[in-house]
């Protein structure tokens, strides 16, 4: 396993030698169930997995199934510990199910499906949630 200390493991070597708290490490397990992962053949080391959402946690296994129990059991470590030390460690992949209604007059969409074209998104509410939520995390 790779721990990188970016991804909420601050002095991890310090922590104490313990098992985590079984409610805790449950709740770790059920939020890294919804993680993307990748598993790539390595020619020394079998098989190399990592995740979309921690993508400098990995792992390795001598088979595919291996690998995946093995970068699931470190992601699971790292959002335990993300847990524990009162941080927020990244969702999953969540499917998008609330709407929001907006009207605009003919040239503001227009405006903005021509931008949202120009820069490569496929729908226009793609570009507009996308626009918006960064603003909204952009720090002024």
């Amino acid at each position: 396993m790779s721990i990188d200390s970016k991804n909420g493991l601050k002095n991890w070597n310090k922590r104490p030698r313990r098992p985590f708290d079984l409610a805790l490490w449950s709740e770790a397990q059920s939020i890294v169930a919804d993680y993307r992962i990748l598993i790539e053949r390595h020619e020394r080391m079998g098989y190399i997995g990592s995740s979309i959402e921690l993508p400098n946690v990995i792992a390795d296994g001598t088979t595919p199934m291996g690998c995946y129990e093995s970068i699931q059991d470190a992601l699971a470590f790292v959002v335990a510990t993300m847990l524990e030390d009162g941080e927020s460690p990244p969702e999953g992949p969540q499917k998008r199910t609330a709407q929001v209604n907006i009207r605009l007059t003919p040239r503001e969409k227009d405006l903005l499906s021509r931008k949202s074209k120009e820069l490569g998104f496929r729908w226009l509410s793609d570009f507009i949630r996308t626009i918006s939520l960064q603003q909204i995390n952009t720090p002024h």
